[in-house]
């Protein structure tokens, strides 16, 4: 129901849009997040937004990742700047409201020279 897109290879101080499709959900109604999980380490929140529209950060991602919506086309959308190696990881979008919790298949993202 959670269907992930825009992954790629890119070099450090690159950019990448990674695409959520919900289909099946109404996700105005949900909040919709971002994780990652890269190897060796443990699955990190990149990014969340709530219902409400309110948004949370990682530390890590603050001032280069943004997180959008569009209901019409019931997609979220994250924009990567100034991507570093240390991005390198699949990247997992979730929808998720109480008593529900959806994910979606994770998009590769590689940052290397």
């Amino acid at each position: 129901q959670l269907q992930a897109s825009g992954g790629g290879l890119v070099q450090p101080g690159g950019s990448l849009r990674l695409s959520c499709v919900a289909s099946g959900i109404s996700f105005s109604r949900y909040d919709m997040g971002w994780y990652r999980l890269a190897p060796g380490k443990q699955r990190e929140l990149v990014v969340v937004i709530a219902s409400g529209g309110s948004t949370s950060y990682a530390d890590s991602v603050k001032g280069r990742f943004t997180i959008s919506t569009d209901y019409a086309k019931n997609t979220v959308y994250l924009q990567m700047n100034s991507l570093k190696p240390e991005d390198t990881a699949v990247y997992y979008c979730n929808a998720r409201k109480p008593g529900w919790d959806y994910w979606g298949q994770g998009t590769q993202v590689t940052v290397s020279s």
